[in-house]
């Protein structure tokens, strides 16, 4: 599988709504991070599903190389 594009080396706060789906991109390329905008065609990366079960804040992974979820875990650090 091909790299993706560290669209930035911090995590991306989003408040999100209890109920509504998001997807999360995992190319790196969208303008719109941290979901997609489907930058992703014609590459081997696909953007992932995420349903927030309750309304918060949730910070997402901005670098694209977490542990395979969509939230940080602090992987850029390491980058």
């Amino acid at each position: 599988m091909s790299e993706p594009v560290i669209a930035t080396k911090s995590p991306i706060p989003v408040d999100v709504e209890a109920g509504k789906d998001y997807w999360y991109c995992t190319c790196g390329k969208s303008a719109n991070q941290p979901f997609c905008d489907g930058q992703h065609k014609g590459t081997d990366f696909t953007p992932i599903k995420y349903t927030a079960e309750e309304s918060k804040k949730v910070f997402f992974c901005g670098c694209k190389h977490n542990d395979g979820g969509v939230t940080c875990d602090g992987g850029h650090n390491a980058l």
